[in-house]
């Protein structure tokens, strides 16, 4: 599943970055496939990187392509362990403006330390997270960081496009988060601090009863079994906070 969900994503990213460009004015200088001269050189082991010619980087091929971004960019940033659709967002944005500062922006989002490496925490955080607010949030910062680039005057046209184009496939493949229906009665009376109240009342009438005081509203209702029903209740409300809260 992993495998498949890096190749949907890099299909995505491809989609943006297209073949051979080596515009004067970007700081990447000679790039295919998204893939700039440095970074193949890099891959490659050639040093300095301006040793490489820019007809290798003319010449890269999508499988070469595919590795360097499985490796460098998917793998570095921990892109399989996240929930479809951040995975997407995140990987993209470390594509265009590098893992790092992609990492440290999502773990702002998520509220855990932005240490720019993402562990349990970070996998755990992201697990929990509404998945659609998480995207929302980590595109809305990248444009803010690339609004704030010299260069926007330039890309920036092509930049929001394409962040609003993996916004849109990013949401469309996230999880939906998961919600307690509210028209039927019985649900609703289980989702507030109604419960609570109502099982106290429970208590208090089985606790009066044992102490001999009389209640006719509750003829034929046991002191135990009040007591019972109000403790199941009580239970019941904790239970069904625990299990939402884990999903």
């Amino acid at each position: 599943m992993a495998d498949t969900r890096f190749e949907l994503c890099l299909s995505e990213v491809l989609r943006h970055e297209g073949g051979y460009v080596d515009h004067p004015a970007d700081p990447g200088g000679a790039t295919n496939m998204g893939i700039t001269r440095k970074t193949l050189a890099r891959w490659r082991n050639v040093s300095p990187w301006w040793d490489l010619p820019k007809s290798a980087v003319q010449s890269l091929t999508r499988s070469e392509a595919a590795r360097i971004y499985q490796a460098g960019y998917w793998n570095l940033c921990r892109a399989g362990d996240l929930p479809a659709g951040i995975d997407l967002a995140l990987f993209d944005y470390a594509v265009n403006s590098g893992p790092d500062r992609a990492v440290k922006a999502l773990q702002a989002v998520l509220g855990v330390v932005t240490d720019g490496l993402v562990g349990p925490l970070t996998i755990g955080a992201a697990a929990r997270a509404d998945a659609r607010t998480v995207i929302n949030a980590l595109c809305d910062r990248r444009l803010g960081f690339l609004r704030a680039l010299s260069t926007f005057a330039i890309f920036g046209r092509g930049w929001t496009s394409r962040v609003a184009s993996i916004r849109a496939a990013a949401l469309a493949v996230a999880p939906k988060s998961i919600t307690i229906p509210s028209g039927d009665g019985n649900m609703h009376v289980l989702a507030g601090y109604k419960t609570y109240i109502v099982a106290a009342i429970m208590l208090l009438a089985g606790l009066a009863q044992i102490l001999g005081i009389e209640l006719p509203a509750l003829d034929g209702g046991s002191a135990g079994s009040l007591m019972l029903e109000a403790l199941a209740v009580i239970f019941l409300r904790r239970g069904l906070k625990g299990d939402i809260g884990k999903a």
